[in-house]
């Protein structure tokens, strides 16, 4: 997600030296004049999505995603030239896109845009395209009409998909915050914010990667790491392929799992590794289930019956989407397993407190060891033994 900053001076001389190069070439942009002109339009623009009005919108450019967006609970709406690009009939502006979605985001969530604009017949700027800027993620209202549904936690936003459905993802993360709160605390937004894109094409769109590596991942959320609580509400994407398989209970532990994301974000860095932020997700997601460690770990649990346990705790690189689909389910319920242990072991309030610790380290390095040694009373070396013997008593 792009960041707040202010634009460094020396690309405030870049962007004017560029519009002194488009007025030499005769047309288009006039100096800071023609930029101020070209800033007035898309601040109608975005006034006109604000207030929900298509003449207006139409005014300043093609209809494009007006009509999906209006069904967006929308608190703020604002672009912000970055740069512009000269054609032969037309301008390319390189623009921040910056909104908050009302009651969920706390600041503005800074996307890129591209707009290609020409001069109408009476010499003003009119916006032929609005859309995602080069390796920039889509928004939903990019893929089409916007269905919003509120629960009394969550806002569930969707595209292609039925309102029906979509209360169902509504109460099933209502369920998911109490369930969070009580296992992890309650200092958190406590609500969330779900995307429904129409199919997996359409997750990969709104995280800006190929759909390959998505492929038989039911969810995943989005936010800054160890953010602020001025930070924009984290969202949780939803692959509508893979999660429509699951039945009922499947479907509360991904949204409960992916909620424990969200409420755990303020303590999760790039001290955090992932056997530990996706562990204990997991963890949260099978607390009252009562499914066994067998069940819930249907690969480690082969791998312990051919006697070929792993030897360590399962590293970020097992993580990987794109790997063997053995290896990342082994990954997920290792991490799983470790926390479970914890709680067994320490207590479920350990548990938490180890996660904070490790987290608010700041630095991968000595983050484990370190919380390891204060908040468990243990070694990596010891703890990975445990793990061990935890895995063939419970698995074997």
């Amino acid at each position: 997600m792009a960041g707040r900053r202010r634009a460094p001076r020396s690309a405030v001389v870049v962007l004017v030296l560029l519009l002194v190069s488009l007025v030499a070439c005769g047309g288009g942009v006039a100096g800071d004049g023609g930029k101020a002109d070209l800033q007035r339009v898309l601040d109608r623009r975005a006034t006109a999505v604000l207030d929900r009005d298509r003449a207006a919108f139409v005014a300043t450019g093609a209809p494009g995603w007006f009509e999906n967006v209006r069904g967006v609970p929308l608190h703020s709406w604002s672009y912000r030239v970055t740069a512009l690009h000269r054609g032969a009939d037309r301008v390319t502006a390189d623009a921040e896109l910056r909104y908050e979605v009302e009651g969920y985001d706390n600041a503005p969530v800074t996307v890129g845009r591209r707009l290609t604009l020409t001069r109408d017949p009476d010499g003003d700027w009119y916006v032929l395209s609005d859309a995602p800027a080069k390796k920039a993620a889509e928004q939903l209202w990019d893929q089409g009409s916007v269905t919003a549904v509120r629960g009394k936690r969550s806002l569930v936003l969707g595209v292609g998909q039925t309102s029906e459905l979509l209360h169902g993802y509504a109460d099933l993360a209502d369920a998911a915050v109490p369930a969070v709160s009580a296992a992890w605390g309650t200092d958190w937004a406590r609500h969330v914010v779900v995307l429904v894109p129409k199919s997996l094409e359409g997750m990969a769109g709104l995280l800006g990667s190929p759909a390959s590596q998505y492929r038989g991942i039911a969810a995943v959320t989005t936010g800054e790491v160890g953010g602020p609580p001025t930070a924009p509400a984290d969202r949780i994407i939803v692959n509508p392929d893979a999660y429509g398989v699951l039945g009922t209970l499947g479907k509360q532990v991904v949204l409960t799992h992916e909620t424990t994301h969200v409420a755990t974000r303020a303590h999760t860095t790039a001290a955090t590794p992932l056997w530990l932020s996706e562990g204990y997700a997991d963890w949260i997601g099978y607390l009252g289930t009562g499914r066994t460690a067998a069940q819930a770990a249907p690969e480690l649990a082969r791998a312990v019956a051919d006697g070929q346990e792993p030897a360590e705790l399962p590293t970020d690189k097992d993580f990987g989407f794109s790997g063997d689909a053995t290896k990342l389910a082994q990954a997920y319920e290792g991490g799983w397993l470790a926390c479970r242990m914890i709680a067994g072991r320490w207590g479920a309030a350990r548990l938490g407190a180890f996660y904070r610790a490790v987290g608010d380290h700041r630095t991968r390095a000595g983050s484990v060891e370190g919380a390891l040694k204060q908040v468990l009373g243990t070694t990596p070396e010891k703890f990975t033994a445990q793990w061990r013997e935890y895995l063939r008593d419970e698995l074997g």
